[in-house]
């Protein structure tokens, strides 16, 4: 199946709630929401062949939509720096009211979490590809941080297997994430 052979009206009925609830996660702001998925889509759809499926094709919209954010923040942070806001102050003081008003989250900050997020989304893709057990494993080791000889008892393995098999995971993982990089 070519990209040429998606059917774009299905691609925006399946993942339009998902990409829009996601959204929403973000923003909190249904109408901005709204926009930005549209814009995604319009963006998606314009660079559909450019799709290389090196990930899923909800992990490439997800992507375009934390960009079209992360834009979305850029130009809000844009109008509380512009120099020309400080003609309009009113008490002659280094610090404007629009600047007073806005959040402790920077635009760094916010750029930071939606960057970690689409990291894990990404490991999450990248685990989701590892064989059954050794999923089981590592996700023992660093999400549960059980102890190395209770992961042994629980999947009848050695320690030195163990050894292994986080080796071997780690070495998938690393390959796996490396290929998602598209930036």
């Amino acid at each position: 199946m070519t990209n040429q052979d998606i059917d774009r009206a299905q691609l925006v009925e399946d993942h339009s709630d998902y990409l829009l609830s996601f959204a929403m996660t973000k923003l909190r702001d249904i109408d901005l929401a709204k926009d930005l998925v549209q814009d995604t889509f319009v963006s998606a759809l314009t660079k559909l062949e450019s799709f290389e499926k090196r990930s899923k094709l909800r992990t490439w919209l997800t992507s375009i939509l934390n960009r079209k954010i992360i834009d979305h923040w850029r130009k809000a942070e844009t109008r509380y720096t512009d120099p020309i806001s400080n003609f309009f102050d009113q008490d002659d003081s280094d610090r404007h009211w629009l600047m007073e008003k806005k959040s402790d989250s920077s635009i760094a900050n916010i750029e930071q979490v939606l960057e970690e997020e689409e990291t894990m989304n990404e490991l999450k893709d990248c685990l989701d590809k590892l064989p059954e057990k050794w999923n089981g494993i590592v996700s023992s080791k660093y999400l549960e941080e059980k102890e190395s000889e209770q992961i042994c008892n629980d999947f009848d393995i050695t320690p030195s297997n163990l050894w292994v098999i986080i080796h071997r995971t780690k070495l998938l993982l690393r390959d796996c994430l490396k290929s998602k990089v598209v930036r």
